[in-house]
């Protein structure tokens, strides 16, 4: 009987062990080679005043925009896609609607690493505005100085990139076609945005692009994303360097409320020989999306949007 019992127990533990052994299922790859972040914003100001001696004029604004970070990611593949859309309006009285963002910015630049950090890259960009601008503070009664594609400005190129971590981008682009596009029949003439004749719709430049992005997380809820980039043209004057920066700061008070300050700054001899500025201010809704966690070991996933 002893000896029976022996030989089932032994029985079993082979079936078990046989069972167990068979339904092992190998550990799924969870990680995803894309990677989105995003930003929806809405931000509203408003001021009313009545019988106040110090003066003022009512006045409403609001301002939409999003902001998002689509990349691929696997192996030695590195494909980056930046969607950035804005546009805003104020209403005072006595003035009238006036624009106070308008923003279109659109590119995508794909990567093969050669060496850790580093990768040569192609890509392609379009930037330009939903909207006309006029010369007297976006009055339609004063004279037009821009419009949707004009200007319109597309960057195709190639070079290498580098990418330490998820918070810097650095890319130099030795061979860089840019196209700038005036497409409103008002604007064509020579001079402006650098075109050489009356009715030409575009200016071919080819020459040097660098562009950096840098994002820092100062403190909790307070992050500060700052935006580069430098064009000089081989074909003509090498030293009118396009230069451009932008900061937003971005202070947040809860998940679904937040403060934007945006900071611009532009220097371009074929727009204006001055420097441009342009600063916003706002409160008001924004909705962050982080889905998908990156494939490198060395990046954090932009952990800071997640604070």
């Amino acid at each position: 009987m002893k000896k029976l019992l022996l030989s089932i127990s032994l029985l079993v533990g082979i079936f078990t062990f046989s069972q167990n052994t068979n339904t092992e299922v190998p550990i799924a790859d969870t990680i995803k080679a894309w990677s989105i972040q995003g930003q929806n914003t809405l931000m509203l100001n408003q001021a009313a005043f009545s019988n106040w001696v110090g003066g003022g004029a009512n006045n409403v604004g609001w301002l939409a925009g999003v902001n998002y970070n689509l990349t691929y990611e696997k192996g030695k593949n590195l494909w980056e896609n930046v969607i950035i859309l804005g546009y805003g309006q104020n209403n005072t009285k006595g003035i009238g609607t006036r624009k106070t963002q308008d923003v279109i910015n659109l590119s995508t630049n794909y990567g093969r690493e050669f060496a850790k950090n580093w990768y040569i890259s192609t890509g392609v960009s379009l930037q330009t505005q939903f909207a006309a601008g006029y010369e007297d503070g976006n009055n339609p009664e004063a004279a037009k100085i821009s419009n949707f594609m004009a200007p319109g400005y597309v960057n195709l190129g190639a070079g290498v990139t580098y990418r330490p971590n998820d918070n810097l981008t650095v890319t130099l682009r030795p061979a860089n076609a840019k196209w700038t596009f005036v497409l409103d029949d008002d604007l064509q003439y020579a001079g402006i945005y650098g075109l050489k004749n009356d009715g030409d719709s575009s200016l071919f430049q080819f020459g040097f692009l660098g562009t950096a992005i840098y994002k820092l997380k100062i403190m909790d809820n307070i992050t500060l994303t700052n935006t580069g980039s430098v064009f000089s043209n081989y074909l003509d004057h090498p030293e009118r360097l396009v230069l451009a920066y932008s900061g937003i700061l971005n202070m947040k008070i809860n998940k679904f409320i937040s403060t934007n300050i945006t900071l611009d700054l532009l220097y371009d001899h074929n727009q204006i020989r001055k420097t441009q500025l342009k600063q916003t201010l706002g409160v008001g809704f924004a909705y962050n999306i982080d889905n998908g966690k990156k494939r490198s070991e060395n990046k954090d996933n932009q952990s800071w949007l997640k604070k």
